[in-house]
Parts: structure tokens; C-alpha cells; sequence
């Protein structure tokens, strides 16, 4: 795959079967990922499963960057941006994630981090002094109204316990902090540094900061040796944390952010068909309602932007 042979001509508006087969590996891959998570929690600490997981997403990701001819030498004070991005992308977030996959379903999961556009905003706002407009302040809005309709059912019934809500805010925790370190990815990009070797160090550093973190809470480093949890594992570091990275980098640079961005709109609507599927999910009016209310923020955020 390569990020130097766009498809598209500016001005142009049709997809190339490359193109395509780029968006479904990505939405496919990102899409099953939260129902591969569920298979990481049973009997082994998060923070080990996400150590183990960029211990080899990390390999792979530094051999796909020198692959690919990118300098992996750089400065000191970049070191320290990467050192962040490892912090709030490459363990805190994902770690979250996984202390919210015990207690919650994985299609809720993905639509959870799926609001990361609408946090972003505020980010901006805050951090940049992104005036948004108002169709992305509606959006926003409409975002936000989605989740609580979604866990509404939940709320106003009995097996919404502490343990849910615990489970809630962990996740929201962990979407805030993956879009922290967006907004240290967008400001590193400012400064010239690349994504991919940004990426591929980012990612050495939070398997650094998971196994010091693991390794301070007195936490075994043996994993489940079983067909699922290895399967899981693999899937999640291969095809979740590399494949579907470079897929959306390829389609990025192919038809541009706003059109790639419509795969994190679309993954959530995979994560909850599985979830149905495999974990019994309950559909309600509401829930559905919810939904679109989440799915159609997005929409509006991306276009707003």
C-alpha cells in the first residue's frame, strides 16, 4: 500500500476498486476489533493484554516504517511528543477500553469512542482556540444526546449498576484521552514530523509505559494460552493496530480526511451487529433512536468541518 499514488484527481468524486477495498478493510477491521476485545478481559489484567498487544503492533509498525524508507532518528524533544502520544493513545486509552469491555457490551464501546470527532472539537476550542461552527456545535450536541439515549434503557433499569456506570466512565475517559493525543498528533504534524514513524515510536513508548505500569502492580506478564485469547491478540496487534492503520493512512492520502473519516462513523454499526450477534444485545425503540442521533452527529461533523 502506498500514501503516494492518490486515486483521485482534485475535483473528482468517484471511488477506484483500490479505494473501495482500502474503506472496508478498515471499517471491517476497526468494526470487529471491540468484539475481539472482549476475548482479552476474562483472566488476564488489561494492562498486560495491551503490553503484549503493541509489544508486537510496535515490531511490525518500526519494520513497516524503515520498510517503508521513513528516518526513525530523531531529536530528543520529539522523543518527549512521542513519549505523550504513548501515553494517552498507545496505553491509557486503550487500557480504558479494556477495563470497559469487562462490564459493558462491545457495540457500545465503539459507539462510545466513536463521539472522539465531537470531543475533538471542544479540544480545539479549548486548547487552540477552534471556534467551531454551528453545525458542528449542533452536531456535537446531537452526538452527546445519542449516548444517553443509547444507555437509557440501562439507566431506567435495574442492570444498570455501579459496575456500568464505572464501565461508562472509563470509556468516555479513555475516548478523551485518545483525543488528547490527537490534538499532540495534529500539533507534531504542524512541526513536520511524520505519521508513521510518530506512530511506530508512540507505540514503543506505551508498550514501555504499560509493562512499567504492569510491572509495578505486581501483575503476572503469562498470558491465557488458548485458541481465543491468542487469536484475539494477534487480530487485535496485526489487523486492528497495523493493517487497519495503514489501510486508513492509504485511503487518507487517496481521497482525503473527510471521506476516510466516514469510517469511524460506519465501524460502531458493525461493533453492535456482532454485539448483537454474539452478546445478545437488546435493541430497543430508544437504543435505535440513539443510534441514529449518534451516527448522524458524526455525519454532520464530519461535513462541518
Amino acid at each position: 500500500m502506498s500514501v503516494a499514488s492518490p486515486a483521485l484527481r482534485p475535483g473528482s468524486t468517484g471511488f477506484s476498486a483500490t479505494d473501495y477495498g482500502l474503506y472496508a478493510t478498515t471499517v471491517l477491521a476497526w468494526g470487529f476489533s471491540w468484539i475481539a476485545m472482549k476475548g482479552q478481559v476474562a483472566t488476564v489484567a488489561p494492562e498486560v493484554s495491551v503490553f503484549w498487544r503493541f509489544v508486537l503492533a510496535s515490531a511490525i509498525m518500526m519494520a513497516w516504517a524503515r520498510y517503508r524508507g521513513h528516518g526513525l532518528a530523531f531529536p530528543l524533544k520529539d522523543h518527549l511528543r512521542f513519549a505523550g502520544l504513548g501515553a494517552l493513545i498507545f496505553s491509557t486509552n486503550f487500557t480504558l477500553f479494556y477495563y470497559g469491555a469487562a462490564v459493558l457490551p462491545s457495540g457500545l464501546l465503539a459507539v462510545i469512542f466513536s463521539t472522539a470527532s465531537i470531543f475533538n472539537l471542544f479540544l480545539g476550542l479549548v486548547l487552540f482556540g477552534q471556534r467551531p461552527n454551528l453545525m458542528a456545535l449542533a452536531a456535537g450536541l446531537l452526538g452527546f444526546a445519542g449516548i444517553g439515549l443509547m444507555f437509557w434503557p440501562k439507566l431506567v433499569g435495574a442492570e444498570f449498576n455501579t459496575d456500568a456506570a464505572f464501565g461508562l466512565a472509563l470509556c468516555v475517559g479513555g475516548t478523551l484521552s485518545f483525543c488528547f493525543g490527537n490534538m499532540l498528533s495534529a500539533d507534531s504534524q504542524r512541526k513536520g514530523i511524520g505519521v508513521t514513524p510518530a506512530t511506530a515510536w508512540g507505540m514503543v513508548y506505551g508498550m514501555i509505559f504499560l509493562g512499567l505500569f504492569s510491572a509495578l502492580r505486581g501483575q503476572s506478564f503469562a498470558v491465557e494460552l488458548s485458541l481465543p485469547y491468542l487469536g484475539s491478540l494477534v487480530y487485535l496487534a496485526v489487523v486492528a493496530s497495523v493493517i487497519a492503520f495503514a489501510s486508513y493512512l492509504t485511503l487518507l492520502g487517496r481521497i482525503g480526511s473527510a471521506r476516510a473519516g466516514y469510517a469511524t462513523v460506519m465501524f460502531p454499526v458493525v461493533a453492535l451487529t456482532l454485539s448483537t450477534i454474539f452478546e445478545g444485545y437488546q435493541w430497543t425503540p430508544v437504543a435505535a433512536a440513539g443510534l441514529v442521533c449518534v451516527l448522524g452527529g458524526n455525519l454532520m461533523m464530519l461535513r462541518a468541518r
